[in-house]
């Protein structure tokens, strides 16, 4: 299936290499986020092979240079007034210019660089709409931690509903055309269904105020029965009831979209051979509570969150030299890491397993190596110790060693077999014999009481537990706090599940909640600890089996026409491998440029965090049901973050990590281009001052002694040339300012 980060590559690297000045070198100009884009998905030697001899920053102060320019830059006001100050005022920076954007450029600003003296110079304009972070080969993100507070966190009175909700649509707008970005990067022009929950009301700003609410419709007009009947007035009064966050998002996207395919007819691009139209389903964090609570033991997921891994890429330990000395070293967790792709979907059991049949053949297929090879994780420590020669596959596995190791070490100091025990039994309503748990409280109450086990475990546990009971009441929910002995910052946590539609209090004439959507019984799972499964798989199933209620997910336009069981058949049938049955296609000889697969694609976006364990159901989905299945959201969030938002949702996020001062409730833009240009807003430095050696007074050569000082403008750049070659060894020398 197709990568988002080879997709977002390939796409970068062809915008680089289709400039192709006269003089073969070229000079690429990025600003602040386009760099950081650029360094997600390439190295800088990558770059600098394409003939490109300088990178520059679009913000710093540049010498004039006699290259063309390749611009790679956000589409922003300030970017496009940069840009035609390149060529002003008898101004040339560069022999011509020519125009990247990394999202689309709007009609004004590229009227308003039509109409300036920039223009001559100008060469070619794209746009190439890849403003998403491919963090692997299946998930993308925003990266907007805050989008959390923005969607759930309550107005802070009646007044401030009308300013929180325009706030929230504009946030919600970039988001839609981030995902368009998607789409259109696929070459997929999707169907798109929401998530429409019945048990509970529009959230955060959305909940129906009348001050967002149309005005009520006039007296009598409800005795009409029909929906056509009773007007406009009524049916406007009334949609705020269904105001869901993911309704508005999907709206959104499939406006971008139809407003791309408008200007772009051709799109999507026939794919040879045929694919099916996909789908994308947009849904949010509050359809599935329990799962960022639930303790993951599969390999990613456990790591993320017993381990202090930054950004879920950054993880520093202790690495052991061949001299036997210790030193820190910050290792990534990428796609690169062939080692990490292999085993992070994997329960822990299995990824230990694995490391070890792995590193055992790796001690086999090379000579220097003696003995029975390691029987357990200390002993493969030990013995990859000894390898210096070598060193890039030493560090991946005693990396993982570590990982591994300190995950089963902080799960039995945190005694994490009884904690998960309970907490697989409240997610799933069955005890690992398939029964009613009866003895819940009498497994937990110790628990909560036991000094031995974290805080952060025990908030866990109440959450579930609540979850589980559907609500408990106010002197139950005291009483659990009290054993726990929880913070006032840990209850807050709990009570603010609220605020994402859980029921929490629950009095003795309260019915239960009725949920179109719940969790399936799995009885193909061996591991007692890991029975739940994220209500996303089960989504993704019932969509992929024509299963799913319309009512809950809807379509905002098209839907695909239903298949009937017969005509489903008739269209499997091609695709059986038997040879007495198909035409073999083995002796074809593959065609260049051809994609071998086409298969169906299903795109899942999860507003307000998408957790390991959904990231990794979209893999697992993938080969079961034969679909290339991508998965993204504002950010991905483990228990630890999910639980730290919860305690300050109810005060718009102020002392977060992500929004220390909270989420801004301040008026909207004028215009979503003045919101786009705030956003991605970068200063000018100052312009820089050439240092000035003292010049002693008792030297009669004074002047002569001057020693030049290179130019405080080559901080700007990457690499440089000076006659017009470039040798490879200087690339990979010099690191630059971006660091790619």
């Amino acid at each position: 299936m197709a990568s988002l980060i080879t997709a977002v590559r390939s796409k970068l690297l062809q915008a680089i290499r289709s400039v192709n000045p006269p003089g073969r070198w070229k000079i690429l100009v990025v600003d602040e986020h386009s760099q950081k884009l650029l360094g997600s998905v390439l190295k800088q030697f990558d770059i600098l092979e394409e003939n490109v001899t300088l990178i520059e920053s679009i913000s710093s102060h540049r010498e004039p240079q006699q290259f063309e320019a390749v611009y790679l830059l956000m589409p922003t006001t300030q970017n496009i007034n940069r840009i035609i100050k390149d060529f002003s005022d008898g101004r040339q920076q560069y022999l011509g210019a020519h125009l990247f954007f990394v999202d689309g450029l709007s009609e004004t600003l590229l009227e308003h660089l039509a109409a300036s003296p920039a223009e001559p110079h100008l060469k070619g304009l794209h746009d190439l709409f890849v403003n998403f972070w491919a963090t692997e080969a299946q998930t993308f993100s925003l990266q907007s931690p805050g989008l959390f507070f923005n969607t759930y966190s309550p107005p802070r009175n009646e007044a401030a509903f009308k300013s929180a909700r325009s706030k929230l649509e504009e946030e919600l707008r970039f988001v839609s055309k981030t995902i368009a970005n998607v789409c259109i990067t696929l070459n997929e022009f999707p169907y798109i269904r929401y998530y429409m929950p019945t048990h509970h009301a529009p959230l955060g700003p959305l909940k129906p105020n009348d001050q967002t609410r149309a005005p009520p419709p006039p007296e009598g007009s409800s005795r009409w029965r029909t929906n056509l009947a009773r007007g406009d007035a009524a049916r406007a009064y009334e949609v705020a009831d269904t105001d869901f966050v993911t309704k508005l998002l999907a709206f959104m996207v499939q406006q971008n979209l139809d407003e791309y395919r408008r200007i772009n007819p051709e799109f999507p691009k026939a794919s040879d051979p045929p694919r099916p139209r996909g789908t994308l389903i947009i849904t949010d964090r509050s359809m599935d509570t329990i799962a960022p609570f639930i303790h993951e033991f599969t390999y990613q997921a456990m790591c993320n969150d017993l381990l202090q891994i930054d950004d879920g890429t950054k993880y520093m330990y202790k690495f052991q030299s061949s001299v036997g000395s210790y030193e820190d070293k910050i290792a990534t967790l990428s796609d690169a890491d062939s080692v990490w792709t292999t085993v992070r979907h994997m329960h822990m059991r299995e990824a230990i397993d694995k490391l070890m049949a792995d590193f055992n053949k790796f001690m086999e297929e090379n000579a220097g190596f003696k003995g029975e090879g390691a029987a357990s994780l200390n002993d493969m420590k030990d013995m990859l110790a000894n390898l210096p020669q070598y060193q890039e596959q030493r560090e991946k596995f005693s990396l993982h060693l570590n990982m591994a190791q300190d995950c089963m070490n902080l799960f039995e100091k945190h005694k994490l077999p009884l904690v998960a025990n309970v907490e697989q039994c409240c997610a799933t309503g069955l005890t690992a014999e398939g029964k009613t748990p009866k003895t819940l409280v009498e497994e937990m109450v110790p628990l909560l009481d036991s000094q031995e086990v974290i805080n952060a475990n025990k908030v866990r546990m109440v959450a579930l537990y609540i979850q589980h009971r559907d609500g408990v009441p106010d002197e139950d929910r005291r009483r659990l706090y009290q054993h726990a002995r929880l913070s006032m910052a840990d209850q807050d946590a709990i009570n603010s599940l609220v605020h994402l539609g859980v029921r929490i209090s629950r009095g003795p004439s309260d019915k239960d909640t009725k949920k179109k959507l719940k969790q399936k019984t799995c009885n193909d799972d061996e591991y007692e600890l890991s029975r739940y499964r994220p209500l996303l798989r089960t989504v993704i199933e019932e969509h992929s089996a024509n299963k799913l209620d319309p009512a809950l997910f809807p379509y905002v336009k098209d839907s695909p026409a239903v298949l009937s069981p017969a005509a489903s058949l008739k269209q499997t049938t091609p695709q059986t491998t038997s040879l007495r049955s198909a035409k073999p296609s083995w002796h074809k000889a593959v065609r260049p440029n051809v994609l071998a697969e086409s298969k169906q694609r299903v795109i899942v976006f999860v507003a307000g965090g998408m957790t390991y364990s959904e990231i990794r159901e979209a893999y697992s989905l993938s080969t079961s049901l034969n679909k290339d299945i991508y998965i993204g959201s504002t950010h991905a969030i483990t228990p630890r973050n999910f639980i730290d938002d919860l305690r300050v949702v109810e005060i718009a996020g102020v002392g977060s990590r992500a929004v220390p001062n909270g989420v801004s409730l301040a008026g909207t833009h004028h215009s979503y281009q003045d919101y786009y240009d705030e956003k991605y807003l970068s200063p000018d430095p100052p312009a820089p001052q050439r240092p000035t050696l003292p010049v002693p007074k008792d030297s009669k050569h004074s002047a002569s002694k001057l020693v030049k000082t290179p130019s405080s403008y080559s901080t700007s750049s990457a690499s440089m040339i000076g006659s017009g070659t470039v040798e490879k060894e200087e690339k990979k020398k010099k690191k630059g300012l971006f660091r790619f």
